[in-house]
């Protein structure tokens, strides 16, 4: 039986470790919290600015038949109306029609930059300018004056496409898939994912190094898969049968620091981590139309109809929530430590903070 002096001893022991506990707990800081400032809103009506500062960054930007470029300190550089289509990037751009031939593109500032020679449809990545050739097979890959660099021929449907500054990689409907250097042109590899009942890709990435390959392709056990590049052969490292199944392109993209493929199956978001070896799945019914990255947060525009919505997700890959806007055009774009949002006729700016 215990004694009311050893009962009083046991609670002024609990006492003490409860307060050396909760001083230890309170003294732990608690987990930053992403911050959204609005910080400036860009009417897209507003006068091309002849004073743009020396330092600020330009940035692209394309909304409905409409586009240029744009500060991040809310200033228009450039803008340009075209009545068929256009093809820009941070560093170029191009406007032209569907009988397009010996087209001329122009730098940030609107200069003459050269002419992308012979027919075919341009497409601009970053600094590199290519021409997707008739037929839908075939593209070459042209130097910084517009002459052609390379050509890859092929008399199967390109289906897929992406590149980086060392790669270029391309999906075909008959489900082959090749990754050229970018340097020369030479074929670094081709395979063939397979796993299906009908073979095609539908979306296809290299790493930065050029020694993963993400693709999701087929029809009838439709699957993502991540392969790696040993030598002249191909190791299947990770790879998955999808519930449901697409039938169009989708978006299949590393990460900046290659540690992450981000991909688009129906139904979701699918985030691989090469490191962890897993998968997160975010279930999303809409179109993935883009993937920007900033510092340690993923956004992801998606659309559905004419609702777009961004999706957060920490690098940690944790989803930290959404917000979504009605449009008929929309852009995201993560620069530093801002996230540009373009709609319609406007851009609007978002400062990132953590406190």
């Amino acid at each position: 039986m215990k004694t009311k002096k050893s009962t009083s001893i046991t609670i002024a022991t609990c006492a003490v470790v409860f307060t050396l506990l909760y001083i230890i707990f309170a003294a732990t800081p608690l987990s930053k919290e992403y911050q959204f400032e609005p910080t400036w809103n860009l009417n897209l009506a507003a006068p091309v600015s002849q004073n743009i500062d020396d330092n600020a960054t330009i940035s692209s930007f394309s909304l409905g038949q409409s586009a240029g470029y744009f500060t991040n300190d809310g200033k228009i550089s450039l803008y340009k109306s075209f009545p068929s289509r256009i093809t820009i990037s941070d560093h170029y751009y191009a406007i032209y029609n569907t009988e397009a031939s010996n087209i001329p593109f122009y730098d940030n500032k609107g200069n003459k930059a050269g002419v992308i020679e012979g027919s075919g449809f341009p497409y601009i990545c970053d600094d590199r300018i290519y021409l997707m050739l008739p037929g839908g097979g075939s593209y070459s890959l042209c130097n910084s004056d517009g002459s052609t660099k390379w050509t890859c021929e092929n008399i199967i449907t390109l289906t897929a496409f992406s590149s980086n500054k060392h790669y270029t990689i391309s999906g075909y409907a008959n489900g082959v898939v090749k990754v050229l250097n970018n340097y020369d042109g030479d074929t670094e590899f081709t395979f063939v994912p397979g796993g299906s009942d009908y073979s095609v890709i539908y979306g296809a990435d290299v790493s930065e190094n050029g020694q993963y390959i993400a693709t999701l392709s087929g029809q009838d056990k439709q699957r993502f898969m991540i392969t790696q590049r040993i030598k002249d052969q191909t190791k299947v490292i990770f790879h998955e049968y999808l519930d449901n199944e697409l039938n169009r392109r989708t978006l299949v993209r590393f990460s900046k620091d290659g540690n992450r493929v981000f991909y688009n199956y129906k139904g979701g978001l699918g985030i691989y981590d090469l490191k962890r070896n897993n998968t997160l799945k975010l279930p999303l019914s809409d179109k993935i139309i883009a993937f920007e990255e900033s510092h340690n947060l993923l956004f992801v525009l998606g659309q559905k109809e004419n609702i777009f919505t961004v999706y957060i997700v920490e690098k940690t890959n944790t989803f930290e929530g959404s917000f979504s806007f009605e449009a008929n055009n929309a852009f995201i774009k993560a620069m530093d430590d801002a996230l540009y949002v373009g709609k319609d006729n406007s851009i609007s700016k978002i400062t990132l903070k953590r406190d």
